[in-house]
């Protein structure tokens, strides 16, 4: 008889039991056969011993799970030792290109290969308790997807929240103009995400350059309103404190317009109408002077002599 329990111990053990004690017992055949599963060989693509090692850890959670009678539970604190793990092989197929539809598919196509072996521990396979112990697999198994499910949507938006700052921090670039004068030409809409990042940006800037003048250039700002005034006034302030002179160029007229009925007061923040004028007036703070080229025309130098 193939009954690794005894039947006395069986009758009295609940199915969760059970298959807890079959996922220890079973745990390296398990892992064998996950290494060959797509999710596992798919994310372990450079050594199957690591897939093997993974599925060990999870078919061990799985364990644990149903030792503490919570099938269903997708956060018992048995997921909590994989979790990390399922993430990350989550994530590593979301990079492939993989929905989640799929990676719940690849999850769902793990449950065959464990559900064998388990049938195998009965010599009868109809007995009401390995049809019970089947059951109790499949569940468990489901809720492994959801929570694969969850750390995959968890993953996307970690991916997305960094490409949006990544996003941020290109669309901020700092220009270093002059030796001691930077530069920020915003171009676009700015809301407080993107302020927070034009100010960090700025002010490291200001330190790695040693910076004297800032130019924060608003000609590709459509429009501005009270609270992006807010966050020019407080990133001029800013400057300030790390001992560079901020400068606000490309204030257009119809910008101009909305801060005056806005009844924003930009009295104390030096403005000039472009970024031109800007870099112009730092220069001459530092005693630059820009003359304009000399003209190659021959007869205009023959009159002048």
């Amino acid at each position: 008889m193939h009954v690794s329990v005894s039947e006395e111990n069986a009758e009295q053990q609940p199915a969760a039991h059970q298959v807890s004690a079959f996922l220890e017992r079973r745990r390296e055949q398990i892992a064998q056969r996950w290494a060959d599963a797509a999710l596992f060989r798919t994310v372990f693509t450079v050594s199957r011993d690591e897939a093997v090692e993974a599925g060990r850890a999870v078919a061990a959670a799985l364990a644990a799970v149903a030792a503490s009678g919570q099938l269903e539970d997708i956060r018992a604190s048995g997921f909590e030792a994989v979790r990390d793990q399922l993430g990350r092989m989550a994530a590593s197929r979301a990079r492939t290109g993989t929905d989640p539809d799929g990676v719940a598919r690849e999850v769902a196509a793990l449950r065959e290969p464990a559900t064998e072996l388990l049938r195998a521990e009965f010599e009868d396979p109809g007995d009401p308790r390995a049809l019970d112990c089947v059951v109790a697999l499949t569940v468990l198994m489901g809720t492994l997807r959801l929570v694969v499910l969850e750390t995959t949507i968890s993953a996307g938006e970690e991916v997305i929240a960094r490409q949006r700052e990544q996003l941020h921090e290109v669309a901020t670039p700092v220009i270093k103009l002059w030796d001691s004068t930077v530069a920020v030409p915003l171009i676009g809409t700015l809301d407080s995400a993107r302020s927070q990042v034009v100010m960090e940006s700025l002010l490291d800037a200001i330190v790695t350059e040693r910076a004297r003048y800032a130019i924060l250039d608003i000609t590709g700002v459509p429009t501005v309103d009270s609270l992006v005034a807010q966050h020019l006034m407080k990133t001029v302030a800013a400057a300030r404190l790390m001992g560079a002179e901020c400068i606000v160029s490309g204030i257009r007229p119809a910008i101009a317009q909305t801060i005056v009925h806005l009844g924003i007061d930009l009295g104390t923040v030096l403005t000039r109408a472009s970024l031109a004028d800007a870099l112009a007036y730092a220069l001459s703070k530092q005693g630059v002077e820009i003359a304009p080229l000399r003209t190659a025309d021959p007869a205009a130098d023959a009159g002048a002599r």
